[in-house]
């Protein structure tokens, strides 16, 4: 989700760390982790290690986020996995980061976020996914030519990618959980018998009738209907604030 780009930002940024300029990196000089093709591909015009090495934070943000965030949907993939699959965008390239997760997903492994893998997406189990996708990720580099000297490093980056992931993924659910109590208006919980101007107007209707028959009595009508009166207002006093409760208790605080 696009509300997490900055901190899934943030934590990228902690794990490429700054200028660094390797001779058995084969991507030559990096700064932040964007290599010179990177940085001249955003720039469009051909650039040099001093060029890397003069990059800033915020156009690294800017190429981060419209080279590999855009480039994975990272928008419409749920919080957690978003973060997984844009780390391994940026560590091995967009499409091999997508191949992973469709290798997951069971899909067609085309290396394209369409409508399918998303569909499958909405369908899995987040943190199974998530780990699934780690797993995967980390045995494939395994595999590289340059894992005997940058694999412990690289696997210490994938298993804190995924905590990190899966922590999202966790926070998430907990604030959806949180959103769904929130207190909601009391008439759109209570029934119609829960209601108190409801019971306070049936209450009401019940004096008005013992106003009028009152006078049919053969003893003091006046002093009877007083006292039918004064119970009755007393009652949708009590019977308004014991509606009033069991409605509340029904809303979550």
């Amino acid at each position: 989700m696009r509300a997490n780009l900055d901190e899934a930002l943030s934590l990228l940024l902690a794990s490429e760390g700054g200028y660094v300029k390797d001779p058995a990196d084969p991507g030559g000089a990096t700064k932040f982790g964007i290599t010179a093709a990177t940085l001249s591909r955003a720039r469009g015009s051909k650039v040099t290690s001093a060029d890397v090495e003069g990059l800033t934070v915020d156009e690294a943000r800017a190429i981060y986020s419209r080279l590999y965030w855009n480039a994975v949907e990272a928008d419409n993939l749920p919080n957690g996995l978003d973060y997984a699959v844009f780390d391994a965008a940026v560590h091995s390239g967009p499409k091999q980061a997508v191949v992973w997760l469709q290798q997951c997903l069971g899909v067609v492994a085309d290396g394209a976020m369409g409508p399918i893998t998303l569909a499958a997406i909405k369908t899995a189990e987040l943190p199974v996914l998530i780990d699934g996708f780690s797993a995967r990720r980390a045995e494939a580099l395994k595999k590289l030519s340059g894992f005997s000297r940058f694999g412990r490093g690289w696997e210490s980056r994938v298993e804190r990618v995924k905590r990190d992931a899966l922590r999202l993924a966790e926070n998430s659910a907990l604030s959806l959980s949180l959103n769904l109590e929130k207190v909601i208006p009391m008439d759109q919980t209570q029934s119609i018998f829960q209601s108190r101007t409801v019971w306070s107007n049936i209450i009401g209707f019940g004096a008005f009738i013992l106003s009028l028959t009152g006078h049919g009595v053969a003893f003091d009508p006046g002093q009877v209907t007083d006292s039918v009166m004064q119970l009755v207002t007393a009652g949708s006093f009590v019977a308004s604030t014991i509606f009033r409760i069991i409605s509340t208790k029904k809303v979550a605080v």
